[in-house]
């Protein structure tokens, strides 16, 4: 039910699918935060650092039951988003709260969970796509003999047939599709690299041991179902990937920048 007291953007509300709108609400974000979070606490306890099956276990437990209200308490005292979820998960995962987040800066979180959901929505838009370029197909082999005229310039050239035309917008369609899947297959997470880039903090953790914090970063990423990882990063991000996340976290401009995302029905 809307609520009608506060500000609704109607090019969400009206024109958004229900898949994409989802996959970019922050139930969708701050869950893929707790499931980062189990992915780095599993991978650090396989390379040997302190930290119980128990403990992951519980994290896993409450993984998608995230407290909005215990996290938005505690933003307000913190003045930090990813902090007040550290501590909102800590509150449901108590054993597990001294190694939630454990070596990771908010980059971890942030940055891996947008490219997560900006992967997520190519995914639903190539099935969109799929499905349109398949109507269209039917659509032209329907009219492949009906002739209709040509123009050029706005002007009348020679005849063709409107299965002829629809094959063109098809060929567009087509193009766009190789796109997509170049796109999704050049998809790289940010991995576990701290704020400017750097691992110390894990290589503090593992005492000095190179091999283990890159073991670590595979374990992860594989983890979250993927395989590749920007091998340098600068503070932050990329400009895309910093821009999509710092307007992500202001509730007025995240909207706005929502907007201009891939929120369209096809």
């Amino acid at each position: 039910m809307i609520d009608n007291n506060i500000y609704q953007n109607p090019l969400i509300t009206r024109y958004a699918s229900p898949e994409m709108a989802e996959n970019f609400g922050d139930k969708k974000r701050f869950t893929l935060w707790r499931k980062l979070w189990v992915a780095l606490a599993e991978a650090e306890m396989e390379l040997g650092l302190n930290i119980s099956k128990s403990q992951i276990d519980e994290m896993k437990k409450y993984a998608d039951d995230v407290n909005f209200e215990v996290a938005e308490k505690y933003e307000r005292e913190v003045r930090h988003d990813v902090m007040a979820h550290v501590h909102a998960f800590g509150d449901q995962a108590k054993s597990a709260m001294p190694i939630i987040h454990l070596g990771a800066t908010s980059c971890f979180v942030d940055c891996n969970s947008e490219l997560i959901i900006l992967n997520d929505a190519l995914k639903i838009i190539k099935s969109k796509l799929v499905n349109v370029m398949d109507k269209l197909r039917t659509f032209a082999l329907k009219y492949k003999n009906m002739p209709t005229l040509g123009f050029t310039h706005l002007q009348p050239a020679q005849l063709t047939t409107v299965g002829k035309r629809a094959t063109l917008w098809l060929q567009d369609l087509t193009m766009d599709y190789n796109n997509l899947v170049n796109l999704q297959a050049s998809l790289k997470l940010r991995g576990v690299k701290g704020t400017t880039g750097t691992q110390a903090s894990f290589m503090e953790l593992f005492g000095g041991d190179e091999d283990k914090v890159k073991t670590l970063e595979k374990l992860v990423v594989k983890k979250l179902g993927y395989e590749k990882v920007l091998p340098v990063k600068p503070i932050r991000g990329s400009s895309i990937t910093m821009c999509f996340a710092y307007f992500r976290r202001l509730p007025k401009a995240r909207t706005n920048f929502q907007t201009i995302s891939v929120f369209y029905r096809i």
